[in-house]
């Protein structure tokens, strides 16, 4: 009986279907291993710092400020550039956010060797503290004052102030446009105090309070001034009511109008 069953056994283990399933095991296992071997060979050669390398970068947008040298030079002083596969791209972008006048940078790869980089770059409304800029929504960035295109208003205004004061300048813009006059400073001091020095060289004190007020009194004021305008250096408007005046020395003026004439 147990040779019966040993005859049986090897006939089971010497049956074609058995040797066909076992042909096909190792040959599944071998097309893995290929596979597998293929995978990691491609992997590797994709991920070779001398392979893929980002060389090329194409800078997209509608740009004034911001030039592609600008750009090369922040990416190249990274520690580190690495392949079009092992490049972290936010690394890219947050090293691209520094670069003056950059608001927005969105940057992608493309195949084999290119990063695409499209810019937005802020729009200075003034020059904020006399060393930075100001956007529109009173958003204070940094940004080469020299190559600012135009004339811009010097706003001025202690830290986390930038948009109570471009709004103050906004408001008033159109006032004083009215009797023909331009707002060149407008100041926020430590005290909360606010100061004005308009297009004709007038300096306007008009403290903490009632700022429409004062404003308002001015423009009568200077209604009635008519031509002794040019003579007056401040006003001062931090009263109740009423102003006072500071006039410029008849020796000064006198220097002035010749200085306009040798002119």
């Amino acid at each position: 009986m147990i040779k019966s069953a040993l005859n049986e056994s090897r006939r089971i283990s010497e049956s074609p279907v058995i040797k066909q399933h076992a042909a096909g095991g190792v040959f599944l296992l071998a097309v893995v291993l290929l596979i597998g071997s293929l995978i990691y060979s491609t992997l590797s050669w994709m991920w070779d710092d001398q392979r893929l390398p980002l060389s090329k970068i194409v800078l997209q947008g509608e740009l004034e400020y911001v030039a592609a040298p600008d750009i090369q030079k922040v990416i190249g002083r990274l520690d580190h550039i690495g392949t079009f596969m092992s490049q972290d791209i936010n690394v890219l972008q947050n090293a691209v956010q520094q670069v003056p006048w950059v608001e927005h940078a969105s940057i992608r790869k493309q195949w084999p060797n290119t990063i695409k980089i499209f810019l937005t770059e802020y729009h200075a409304a003034a020059i904020w503290n006399g060393n930075e800029l100001i956007n529109e929504k009173g958003v204070v960035f940094d940004g080469d004052i020299g190559r600012l295109k135009g004339e811009h208003v010097k706003l001025y205004g202690p830290e986390g102030t930038s948009e109570q004061v471009l709004s103050v300048w906004q408001e008033m813009t159109p006032r004083f446009k009215q009797i023909g006059l331009k707002i060149t400073s407008l100041v926020l001091n430590d005290r909360r105090a606010w100061q004005i020095i308009l297009d004709n060289g007038i300096r306007l004190e008009l403290g903490k309070e009632s700022l429409d007020e004062r404003i308002a009194r001015f423009f009568s004021l200077y209604r009635h001034l008519g031509s002794d305008t040019e003579k007056v250096s401040y006003i001062d408007l931090r009263y109740d009511t009423g102003a006072a005046i500071g006039w410029f020395p008849e020796q000064e003026l006198e220097q002035e109008n010749s200085d306009d004439e040798d002119r």
